[in-house]
């Protein structure tokens, strides 16, 4: 009975997010969110676990692919949108960039991106886009 109320325990995001692995993430929040449970932030040692095979560098493509396009689906909608495109690259650039920058940016994105016009990428179409990225599984990992 004890055991199994140790791995209810959550961990708050604002201790997760002071790991080593994590502080510079500027995704860290939204990581947790992903793979909390119930998007509050707050993981289990299972979630923990569950987050750190995504992040390692032998998981497989399709995972990390998964993985990547729900951290990037900002509002849960089963797209990445306009907005959702927006709000990674505030993350990416800790909002360095000005407006115009990022519609030049966004728009290019959705270009290279979009195949229905419908101006939001689907899962489908971004793993098209990760298929074509060789990096993609270097750089979607934590080291540890």
């Amino acid at each position: 009975m004890q055991t199994e109320q140790a791995m209810n325990l959550s961990l708050p995001p604002d201790v997760v997010t002071t790991m080593t692995e994590l502080r510079e993430n500027p995704f860290a929040e939204r990581i947790l969110e992903v793979f909390s449970e119930d998007s509050s932030g707050h993981i289990t040692f299972n979630n923990f676990v569950d987050m750190f095979n995504v992040f390692s560098e032998h998981a497989p493509r399709d995972l990390k692919a998964f993985y990547a396009f729900k951290i990037y689906d900002m509002d849960n909608d089963g797209y990445i949108s306009m907005d959702d495109l927006y709000n990674t690259l505030r993350c990416l650039t800790r909002e360095e960039l000005t407006k115009e920058e990022i519609n030049l940016v966004v728009q290019k994105v959705l270009e290279e991106s979009e195949m229905d016009d419908d101006c939001q990428i689907s899962f489908m179409e971004f793993e098209h886009v990760i298929s074509r990225a060789p990096d993609f599984l270097n750089t979607f990992h934590i080291r540890i």
